[in-house]
């Protein structure tokens, strides 16, 4: 008869232990992994529009050329007396 009881006490100890503890946080682990997939290729996304917005940018710039300053643009420099 104790060993009816015992068992029985055993048996319900592993299935609480199981679906308190195991169940649940394989749940969790689950939902993380798929939380985690999702930030990824959101991030993934991301870089990619970055990386093809800075191709586009850089075929759309023209380089500059650079021209010598015309002299029309200096002012002479005069001195003021006091």
């Amino acid at each position: 008869m104790m060993k009816l009881i015992f068992y029985c006490f055993l048996f319900y100890a592993i299935y609480r232990f199981i679906f308190n503890v195991v169940v649940p946080v394989s749940k969790a682990s689950s939902q993380i992994k798929s939380t985690l997939k999702e930030m990824q290729a959101q991030q993934a996304a991301a870089a990619r529009a970055q990386q093809e917005q800075a191709a586009q940018a850089q075929r759309q710039s023209k380089p500059e050329v650079h021209k010598p300053a015309a002299k029309e643009d200096y002012i002479d420099f005069e001195e003021v007396k006091p």
